[in-house]
């Protein structure tokens, strides 16, 4: 199964790429439904596109909001634009969209979003008719619905489904909470997560308002666990699933980075079972209670006592030149001193969870410290193990 994962800007596609991706999914500044992520201008995106393909790495691009009419006043050549840059395959929900695409851009594979809710075999044939070379199916699926669909379509026809990250309190997000209580269209990119907010409720007869209580931490109704299907890969790739999607445009480089590590070493072992040190990485990434969401029928598990994520370990560092056996080049993300023993994220099994100390660090003017403390200060420290550019230091 091919491994797809997020890219909000420049920084963290090139975490996707260190840690192993197969394809990585962005936007530019129009179209995409993360409008708040960094997101690419027109140059870094043929930078990406570029840096991708010789690492043999394809790229998608988002167009999934749910399109009106003044918005397709510039996509043909958006699509132009595209298109020569070499974009494998772009994503939409709209289909609309999708007829246009296939109208302009004829030979520009197209991915139906799960913003398009498919849930059953018969939207799954329409959009194969309409021109769809892969199916994003909804996340509200389980794993026999899946399958269902999976034999009801051409065996050309790819299937994905997300594996891992936040889960949204609608139809795979078709939600309007951000427009109503915000003005902020979350299907055209702009959502708030108002449903991670605490609410209350007032009975109509009554002024005063009641907190509806599950715990002394008050209720959040709407608010969902985070998707994890790490020790499920076998029972997808059994049905027939081509390609598994880690949600998370707009979370940090060390998430992307931690996640795509541990999905890449799970896919890699498969048939075999991911152990207990791969299951507990993802703990080291910001999340929140993990559920495996509707895929086994366990929805009502889903909902959240709280909105709070966790993470339980912190992203100190990242390498910027590779080790020369002596010392390394460090870009400094979080402060840590001499004496401090931090861990190694890295693809390479050599330096994976391995242990570095500091024992000395020389910052970027050339003199010896007792702390980096320098936000993105490039310095300096005493090491022999074989770190490459992208791995990354934690505690």
């Amino acid at each position: 199964m091919e491994l797809l994962a997020p890219a909000g800007n420049l920084e963290k596609f090139k975490a996707a790429l260190h840690f192993g991706a197969d394809a990585v999914y962005l936007a530019g500044g129009h179209y995409g439904l993360r409008a708040f992520a960094g997101n690419f201008t027109e140059e870094e995106m043929s930078e990406a596109v570029k840096m991708a393909h010789e690492q043999g790495v394809k790229v998608f691009v988002t167009l999934n909001i749910i399109a009106r009419d003044k918005d397709f006043e510039n996509l043909a050549g958006y699509l132009k634009f595209l298109k020569k840059i070499g974009v494998d395959a772009v994503i939409v929900a709209d289909i609309g969209m999708l007829q246009f695409i296939r109208q302009n851009q004829p030979d520009l594979d197209v991915h139906v979003s799960t913003q398009a809710n498919i849930i059953n075999s018969y939207s799954a044939k329409l959009m194969v008719e309409l021109g769809a070379k892969r199916l994003i199916l909804a996340r509200e699926l389980s794993i026999d619905e899946i399958a269902e669909i999976r034999k009801n379509i051409p065996k050309e026809i790819e299937i994905e489904v997300f594996v891992h990250g936040a889960m949204c309190m609608a139809y795979s997000g078709r939600c309007l909470l951000s427009n109503y209580l915000t003005g902020r269209d979350s299907n055209r990119g702009e959502c708030v997560q108002a449903c991670r907010w605490k609410y209350l409720v007032r009975e109509v007869s009554r002024e005063d308002e009641l907190e509806v209580q599950e715990d002394e931490k008050g209720s959040y109704i709407f608010n969902s666990k985070d998707l994890n299907m790490l020790e499920h890969l076998d029972e997808l790739q059994k049905i027939g699933v081509d390609s598994i999607k880690i949600e998370g445009r707009m979370k940090s480089a060390y998430y992307v980075a931690t996640v795509v590590n541990a999905y890449r070493q799970a896919l890699d072992m498969l048939p075999q079972k991911p152990d207990k040190v791969l299951c507990e990485e993802l703990m080291k990434a910001s999340h929140r209670h993990y559920t495996t969401g509707f895929y086994f029928h366990d929805e009502e598990k889903q909902f959240l006592e709280d909105s709070m994520p966790v993470q339980e370990s912190e992203f100190v560092a990242i390498v910027s030149k590779d080790c020369d056996g002596k010392s390394v080049e460090l870009e400094m993300r979080n402060k840590f001193s001499v004496g401090e023993e931090l861990e190694i994220l890295s693809p390479s099994a050599d330096t994976f969870n391995k242990k570095l100390k500091i024992e000395k660090i020389v910052n970027s003017l050339g003199g010896e410290v007792e702390s980096a403390k320098v936000v993105q200060e490039k310095v300096t420290v005493l090491c022999s193990l074989p770190l490459k550019a992208g791995d990354i230091l934690r505690r």
